[in-house]
């Protein structure tokens, strides 16, 4: 097993930095969460570099790379502008992923070489009001009509919405004793008639924001479709674990942000006549910060390895997004406390690692989830 890049994606990887360092600048990022504003500059000059089809195949417009390039993507970004980065894993989960493992022919050429462009966004709408970790209770209905599907019900949570064309909602088309069995996943226009949104106030990610949709008697055509009626419980499970391993990616590098803010400070930080990460309270919250980051990159490597060589287990996205969510929330925490009272204040960088930080154990599946997952792995 060689963690190792190869020559090429070194260099992607040293490409996407260079783009990074002069498109996202900390000032950018900062007028970005203030004003509550997407950072649609620089998602246009990811965009025009092709980087939005990166794992969808050639054919399509894409560059049909691995999931090892995704989570270099991801990390790099993530570095930046987790936010920027949340909005492009959207794209490859579900669109690069999602679409091109279960859409048809006509779906991957009509959302494929849209998404791949920048032409057209996609998010995800799982959650409801009484449906959270208990995914298989959605009662979102969707009840076919001739050539369309009308739907009903409500969902919360839909992060992205506000920048999303198409957003993919899992939807109840019949009932049986199996929960699982009779959910239909559909992409609906945002601009669909009866489709309404209320954005919700959070305590982070505010430039993509998260919102509130209800559909009354929304009509979808059937060609919309993604993957076969009634038996979508499968295909959200598979995007759900290609999710985790996106998100995780993406924390991980706003994590080695937060820590590396950290060090700066606490390199220059001068207190009883030294800098104050000679104090060993401090450099040892250092240390146990750089431990996380170690531990969370390497987890996404060998996951992409696993995912790359059909490997990867629900066990492994499990573990992955547990872990890499849970230590990007104590880095930032960790990184917070360093600072001190500056830390605490809107003028440093890591009060938005502090609240962003702590949709991680909630948002994709809880800790409480994975550990359930993992639990049920053991035979337990």
């Amino acid at each position: 097993m060689d963690f190792r890049l190869t020559p090429e994606q070194e260099a992607f990887r040293d490409t996407v930095r260079t783009l990074c360092d002069r498109e996202i600048s900390r000032e950018y990022v900062r007028e970005c969460d203030r004003e509550h504003r997407p950072p649609t500059e620089a998602f246009q000059a990811i965009a025009k570099q092709g980087w939005l089809g990166i794992n969808i195949p050639e054919e399509y417009g894409g560059s049909g790379a691995g999931a090892t390039e995704v989570a270099i993507l991801l990390e790099e970004v993530g570095k930046s502008y987790l936010d920027l980065a949340f909005w492009l894993f959207r794209l490859v989960t579900y669109g690069g992923f999602a679409v091109g493992r279960d859409g048809t022919p006509e779906q991957r050429r009509r959302f494929l070489s849209n998404v791949a462009t920048g032409e057209w966004s996609i998010c995800f709408a799982l959650t409801e009001p009484d449906s959270g970790s208990d995914a298989a209770s959605i009662s979102t209905s969707a009840v076919r009509d001739g050539d369309d599907y009308v739907l009903n019900g409500q969902k919360v949570f839909t992060s992205g919405f506000k920048v999303s064309d198409y957003v993919l909602v899992a939807t109840r088309t019949s009932r049986a004793d199996d929960r699982h069995h009779g959910i239909t996943n559909l992409l609906v226009d945002t601009k669909s008639p009866g489709l309404r949104s209320a954005p919700l106030e959070t305590l982070g990610h505010w430039s993509l924001g998260t919102t509130m949709l209800h559909f009354d008697d929304v009509r979808v055509p059937a060609e919309n479709v993604l993957g076969k009626p009634d038996e979508g419980w499968s295909g959200l499970n598979a995007y759900l674990n290609y999710e985790r391993l996106s998100l995780s990616a993406a924390r991980t590098g706003a994590a080695q942000a937060a820590m590396q803010d950290a060090l700066e400070y606490a390199k220059t930080r001068q207190q009883f006549g030294r800098p104050i990460g000679k104090f060993q309270a401090v450099s040892h919250k250092l240390a146990d910060m750089a431990v996380m980051v170690d531990l969370s990159k390497l987890l996404v490597m060998q996951y992409t390895w696993r995912f790359e060589q059909g490997l990867a287990t629900p066990k492994d996205a499990a573990v992955l997004k547990l872990y890499s969510c849970e230590a990007y929330k104590q880095v930032a925490d960790l990184g917070l406390q360093v600072l001190g009272g500056y830390g605490y204040t809107m003028e440093y960088d890591l009060q938005r690692h502090f609240r962003e930080s702590r949709l991680g154990t909630i948002g994709a599946g809880t800790s409480e989830i994975q550990r359930n997952i993992i639990a049920k792995s053991l035979g337990l």
